[in-house]
C-alpha cells in the first residue's frame, strides 16, 4: 500500500513556481496536487478517485481551479467529474481522447501552453501507452507529469500504440532538462527495479538506485519524484538504443 506524504499545507503566496504534493490513490496510483505560489491557483493531475483529492484540498478551503488529465484510463480520470461538480474546476485533457473522457473545457494538443496561475506549462503528446496520451511540463520547478508514459525505472505497457511511437515519446521526454522532476502516475519503482536489474545487472548507477529504492519502500516512503538524469542513467527503456530493443524489453517486462 502507498503511504500518504506529509499533509499538504497552503502556500503563503510568496515567490513563484509550483508547490507539488502527492495524493496516494487505490493501491499504487498517484494524483498530483499543484499550487501556484504567486496566485494560489490549484490544479490536480489525474484524479482517479475524488475522495482522497477532496481530503487533500481541505487545507485549501476545498479550492480547485483546474483538473489535468493525461489519458483516458479509469484509474486516472475516475474522480474528475465529481471534483468538477464540487469545485467548478475547469477540466483539461487530450483533445484526441475527447470521445472517451469527461467533457473537456480545455482540449489540448501537442505544443500548446497550459498555465496554473502564473506557472507556465507545455503539453507534450506521447502516444504509445494510449494513442491520445499527453504529458505536462512546467518550468518552475522543472517538473514533468507523465501519467503512464514514463515510469520510475520503467514505461507504460503498449495498450494502443506501437513501440516506435513509445520510443519517440520517451525520447521527447528525455530531451527535457536533466534536473526535471519526474512525477509519474504509479508507485511501480520497486517492481520495475527487479526487471531493470535483470536486463542491466552491471550498471553501477542502477545498483545504487535499487538500494535507495529498497530502503525507501521498506520505510513506506514514496520513490516519486525521480529525475530525468536518474532515469537516463538507470531506466532500461529510456536507455534502449532503438524501437526494436524497446519492443523486446517491453515484451519481456509484460511477462516478467
Amino acid at each position: 500500500m502507498l503511504q500518504p506524504q506529509p499533509q499538504a499545507t497552503p502556500a503563503a503566496h510568496q515567490g513563484h513556481g509550483l508547490d507539488i504534493h502527492g495524493i496516494p490513490l487505490f493501491t499504487d496510483n498517484y494524483a498530483w496536487l499543484l499550487q501556484d505560489r504567486a496566485t494560489g491557483t490549484i490544479a490536480v493531475v489525474d484524479p482517479g478517485d475524488s475522495a482522497p483529492v477532496e481530503a487533500a484540498l481541505a487545507p485549501y478551503g476545498g479550492r480547485l481551479d483546474l483538473i489535468l488529465l493525461t489519458h483516458h484510463h479509469a484509474d486516472h480520470i475516475g474522480g474528475a467529474q465529481a471534483l468538477r461538480a464540487l469545485t467548478g474546476a475547469k477540466l483539461a485533457g487530450p483533445a484526441a481522447d475527447q470521445h472517451r473522457l469527461p467533457q473537456l473545457d480545455i482540449p489540448l494538443t501537442d505544443g500548446e501552453n497550459i498555465a496554473i496561475g502564473d506557472s507556465a506549462g507545455t503539453v507534450i503528446a506521447t502516444p504509445g501507452h494510449t494513442l491520445g496520451h499527453i504529458c505536462y511540463f512546467f518550468n518552475d520547478p522543472a517538473a514533468l507529469f507523465c501519467g503512464d508514459t514514463l515510469f520510475s525505472l520503467g514505461c507504460g505497457r503498449l495498450f494502443e500504440g506501437t513501440a516506435t511511437q513509445l520510443f519517440d515519446s520517451l525520447h521527447r521526454l528525455s530531451a527535457l532538462p536533466p534536473e526535471t522532476l519526474v512525477y509519474c502516475g504509479h508507485e511501480y519503482t520497486l517492481s520495475n527495479a527487479s526487471f531493470a536489474l535483470a536486463v542491466d545487472p552491471d550498471n553501477p548507477a542502477l545498483l545504487q538506485r535499487v538500494n535507495d529504492v529498497r530502503r525507501l519502500r521498506a520505510q513506506s516512503q514514496p520513490t516519486i519524484p525521480s529525475t530525468l538524469a536518474l532515469e537516463r542513467a538507470t531506466n532500461p527503456f529510456l536507455r534502449a538504443p532503438d524501437s526494436q530493443t524497446l519492443a523486446s524489453l517491453r515484451a519481456r517486462k509484460d511477462t516478467f
